[in-house]
């Protein structure tokens, strides 16, 4: 199988070592930025493109390794300069677009379109090959060779998981709430920290090993056998006192609503916790700040309509 790619960013350079490095045949890379395209294929040992026509009549298997907003105008201006697609295989590494909504009518065309994605996030062009072998990807696209496909990437030593279509956007979702809002938390965490008269770059240090441990806990072991704090220990008390410094309705909703869920996660480690108190208690603060963000609301749209 050879492969190609358009687009020498970050997960076309990473994904073409990784590839190379484990026997698969890279044809090379093609990019409006021709620099781009000479670093991925000198780091690959594989060929620079002029044309994306002549990159797709030499490669068995294309990535479009573009932005998402470009994968399928990338993929209609290919088929309309090849001509035939017959028997190609395009493949695109965007978590949260289906390979249909990628490559529009491909199996009309006698071709087959698949979403793979890596569910990592890829810090740079040079570096990230190393850890592909530890990453789960997700497979998701044409029936007619989706069994080769998950063989092929198997064979190459990557942990697939085949996913439908419908899941795309839940699948994506979840990757985004353990890593783009784990950071939103951080970010509030080192805001209050810096409340309490902490320096920006203090506030950053020292919430580090709590953060870094943590999660190192929670990927050993488990959510469940990782959690540890009050709602763990059924301490309403300490869990008023949070909330009592908690400024506006949205950070105490937030608090809350994670609150609820940890509740959640400290039944499923302990058969015999008794969450009366401090789930009626959780309850009832999550009632107090609905109503609470309600009457904000009301009260901001009557100031609107005053102006």
């Amino acid at each position: 199988m050879r492969i190609g790619f358009i687009g020498a960013g970050k997960a076309g350079v990473a994904l073409g070592k990784y590839f190379c490095l484990h026997g698969v045949e890279v044809t090379g890379y093609y990019s409006r930025n021709i620099q781009s395209a000479r670093e991925a294929a000198e780091f690959t040992a594989a060929n620079i493109y002029r044309c994306a026509s002549d990159l797709l009549a030499d490669s068995d298997v294309l990535f479009l390794t573009v932005p998402d907003d470009a994968i399928a105008s990338c993929y209609r201006e290919l088929c309309r300069s090849a001509g035939s697609i017959q028997g190609k295989i395009f493949c695109h590494a965007s978590g949260a677009m289906t390979a249909e909504a990628a490559f529009p009518g491909i199996e009309a065309a006698g071709a087959y379109g698949y979403s793979v994605h890596p569910l990592f996030a890829i810090s740079d062009r040079f570096h990230a090959y190393s850890q592909m072998a530890d990453v789960f990807f997700t497979l998701e696209g044409s029936a007619g060779r989706r069994d080769f496909m998950l063989e092929w990437l198997r064979a190459a030593g990557l942990q697939v998981q085949p996913i439908e279509a419908a899941c795309k956007a839940k699948y994506h979702a979840a990757a985004a709430i353990v890593s783009n809002q784990v950071v939103a938390l951080f970010e509030e965490g080192r805001r209050m920290l810096m409340e309490c008269g902490f320096q920006p770059e203090a506030a950053q240090k020292a919430l580090a090993p709590l953060f870094l441990g943590n999660a190192s806990h929670v990927a050993e072991k488990g959510a469940v056998r990782a959690l540890t704090g009050p709602v763990q220990r059924g301490d309403t008390g300490t869990l008023a006192k949070h909330l009592a410094v908690l400024e506006g309705c949205e950070d105490r909703l937030l608090y809350l609503l994670l609150s609820r869920r940890l509740l959640q996660l400290a039944k499923a480690r302990n058969a015999d916790y008794d969450d009366t108190s401090i789930g009626a208690f959780l309850d009832e603060e999550y009632r107090k700040g609905i109503e609470a963000a309600a009457a904000e609301l009301l009260q901001a749209g009557r100031k609107d309509e005053a102006k």
